[in-house]
């Protein structure tokens, strides 16, 4: 888990945030207005799809039986959720979940059949078509799982397609792509065809490009499935390393429970078009909202993703708080050493106020599941 999710304050140990698919989900530590507001969002493919959101009986349908009854197929169901500034957002869910859908209609290169896409207050589903188009050259840029890049042009030139576009002047456009390049850690390949780059780099340019026009948020469709394990690791790390030095709100969509909680401050977990849980990756391993959560991170080892304040117990009389401290959103597994090291029970400590204490069988009992 990495150090920004650790840092959100989200959920109390009692219980995990859940929605319900007709809910907007908020980030209460967030005091900007979202910079994406998802709600009540439907896609549906096939035959009179319009009327489907607007009937209840349809709507209530599961998957299978709105096929069978009416052959439309519901890729994205009644999906309500904000983004807050600075978030990275991981959506995922097994293969037909709706999540690809759902990344392209944020931007309408799918057009979605009802609901609501607000970016920075306005609905993008009002757009008129310039103003889309101003929306995806300059607010969000999207980041392929294939590359998407263009054979016959050097790298320096693939990242400043997009600034080309806008019609900026070469001598700035490549002085811009030049230090994204350079930030993408693919300073002396400028010159270089796609076709010589591995697959690993050849993703650093997609990177590169989406961020050469400063966009205020990018999207990421599942960017590293493609690639071989230890690439896609090493862009993982880029992916958090590109954030901490330019703070971008980020959507990122993925297949992988391990991605998702490695670079995710909230998760949303889809299954058939529909919000199954949001919330923090502690909030999906504390506290799954059902079975199919529940087996999703049946694998993850608990003591790597849940904190102090999942499981501190209240102080009593009889406890010595001569222990050192410790913050509540210190990984357990980070906090062992401390615990088993100390003659009396850790204290968990948030702004100088006591909210729980740490002994031996409650950081024995998340190792030893893990």
């Amino acid at each position: 888990m990495s150090a920004r999710t650790e840092g959100r304050d989200l959920v109390q140990p009692d219980g995990a945030q859940r929605a319900s698919s007709s809910a907007v989900i908020t980030d209460p530590t967030a005091a900007q207005r979202p910079v994406i507001s998802v709600q009540n969002l439907w896609k549906i493919f096939g035959h009179k799809a319009d009327r489907i959101p607007a009937s209840p009986e349809l709507a209530a349908l599961s998957s299978k039986e709105l096929r069978e009854r009416t052959g439309c197929v519901a890729a994205v169901r009644d999906l309500s959720f904000d983004v807050a500034p600075g978030e990275v957002f991981v959506v995922m869910g097994l293969s037909g979940s709706g999540k690809s859908t759902l990344v392209r209609c944020l931007t309408r290169l799918i057009e979605p059949t009802a609901g609501r896409v607000l970016f920075q207050g306005e609905d993008v589903l009002n757009c008129s078509e310039k103003s889309l188009r101003q929306l995806r050259r300059h607010k969000i840029s999207m980041v392929f799982q294939h590359f998407g890049l263009l054979p016959h042009r050097r790298v320096i030139d693939n990242v400043a397609y997009g600034l080309e576009i806008r019609g900026e002047g070469k001598r700035s456009r490549l002085k811009r792509a030049g230090e994204v390049v350079d930030l993408v850690g693919l300073s002396g390949y400028e010159q270089s065809f796609p076709d010589q780059l591995s697959g690993g780099m050849q993703q650093r340019v997609g990177l590169a490009r989406a961020l050469a026009g400063d966009p205020d948020v990018l999207l990421f469709d599942e960017p590293f499935s493609a690639l071989d394990p230890l690439i896609r690791r090493d862009m993982q790390n880029e992916v958090i390393r590109l954030h901490r030095e330019v703070g971008k709100t980020m959507v990122f969509i993925t297949h992988d429970l391990s991605e998702a909680l490695k670079l995710g401050d909230r998760i949303l977990i889809m299954r058939d078009g529909g919000l199954v849980q949001i919330g923090t990756g502690a909030d999906l391993v504390g506290a799954p909202a059902n079975d199919y959560v529940r087996d999703f991170v049946r694998e993850v080892p608990r003591s790597h993703v849940l904190t102090l304040r999942w499981i501190m117990r209240p102080a009593t009389p009889a406890d010595d708080l001569s222990g050192p401290e410790l913050g509540p959103d210190t990984v357990v597994r980070e906090a062992v050493r401390a615990v088993l090291e100390s003659a009396h029970p850790v204290k968990v400590v948030a702004g100088g106020r006591l909210l729980g204490v740490i002994g031996d069988p409650e950081i024995l009992r998340v190792v030893a599941d893990s």
